[in-house]
């Protein structure tokens, strides 16, 4: 659960989310408008369509945003379909030049290995470094054999 007390404004919960990011990357990563996600800063309170919107964009939990219970971030129901998409298609070139076949365990940590990769490298504007990505997963195929 978030350390966060309820009783914290909603601006203090979004400069929470931005963190280090400036407000100009996050307003463009949540598709909300810098003056407008200044406001927020400054005290103005969301519609709920708005909130859910910087919850969804962010990867928070749309209940921590709004009244501070709760975790910060959304739990396991999120996949990003396009971080899934491009390991996938990385994991199978990899697979695809191999020399030796992966058991479908091992198969799957690649997979898995290479997703999270893109999760946790993905750029400030949504988009992935799919050449880092090909040679991280080009080393992981390295190991599992």
């Amino acid at each position: 659960m978030s350390d966060t007390p309820a009783t914290t404004l909603f601006s203090d919960r979004l400069r929470a989310l931005i963190d280090r990011e400036s407000v100009s990357s996050f307003s463009r990563r949540v598709g909300i408008s810098e003056a407008m996600v200044r406001k927020y800063l400054a005290g103005s309170e969301p519609t709920l369509s708005r909130a859910n919107q910087i919850a969804r964009s962010a990867n928070c939990s749309l209940e921590w945003l709004a009244t501070g219970q709760g975790y910060q971030y959304r739990q396991a129901e999120v996949v990003d379909m396009a971080a899934v998409e491009l390991a996938l298609a990385l994991s199978l070139e990899q697979l695809d030049t191999a020399e030796v076949q992966l058991s479908n365990e091992k198969a799957l940590k690649l997979l898995i290995a290479v997703y999270q990769y893109l999760r946790a490298t993905k750029r400030a504007d949504g988009s992935f470094d799919a050449p880092a990505a090909r040679d991280f997963s080009h080393y992981l195929m390295g190991l599992c054999t």
